[in-house]
């Protein structure tokens, strides 16, 4: 049988929001299908852009907004 340790590891981004906004009005693409192609809802997308997210973003989300993107936002786990 496997056993399977989760570790939660958060780091502080600031201004991550600001430059997700930034990034999306760069290529001009709508926020609804961005959220879709992200699966989160428009609300959600706002919130990130915000900062209002409470608990944070999962890193799966953050990921998956990189790639809709196509860029690197600079998160790293890495101490």
């Amino acid at each position: 049988m496997k056993v399977r340790r989760i570790i939660k590891l958060e780091v502080d981004v600031p201004g991550l929001g600001e430059r997700i906004k930034q990034a999306r009005e760069a290529r001009g693409r709508p926020v609804t299908q961005l959220a879709k192609e992200v699966g989160i809802s428009r609300n959600y997308w706002y919130q990130l852009e915000a900062e209002a997210v409470l608990g944070g973003v999962a890193e799966e989300t953050l990921r998956k907004i990189e790639e809709v993107l196509g860029i690197d936002l600079g998160v790293s786990f890495d101490d």
